[in-house]
């Protein structure tokens, strides 16, 4: 489940936005945003809330990729969102250095 909502905003961004930069930033912003709620849930004397993300919210785009996926796919995937990772850190390296 957690996939096809993934998949559905992704389209999404896309449509609204038809723009590559939106998704790298889109993929960036999701990544940071599930390693943010993985954090807390490991950290938070919650247990309804720590328990609930845990179990139904992904750790990071990778674990969400080598759930799904396995082998040739897989490895494609991964280094696209590896690719992706890379042409953000460009962009956000860009406008620090224009910042200076």
């Amino acid at each position: 489940m957690d996939l096809i909502i993934f998949i559905l905003v992704v389209c999404i961004i896309l449509y609204l936005f038809r723009s590559f930069n939106a998704f790298i930033y889109f993929m960036a912003l999701a990544e940071i945003l599930l390693r943010l709620l993985s954090f807390l849930s490991e950290r938070l004397p919650f247990g309804e809330v720590t328990t609930w993300i845990r179990e139904n919210v992904p750790s990071s785009i990778q674990a969400l990729i080598n759930s799904y996926s396995s082998g040739i796919l897989n490895d494609i995937l991964s280094w696209g969102l590896f690719i992706c990772f890379a042409i953000f850190w460009y962009h956000t390296f860009r406008i620090f250095l224009k910042k200076k």
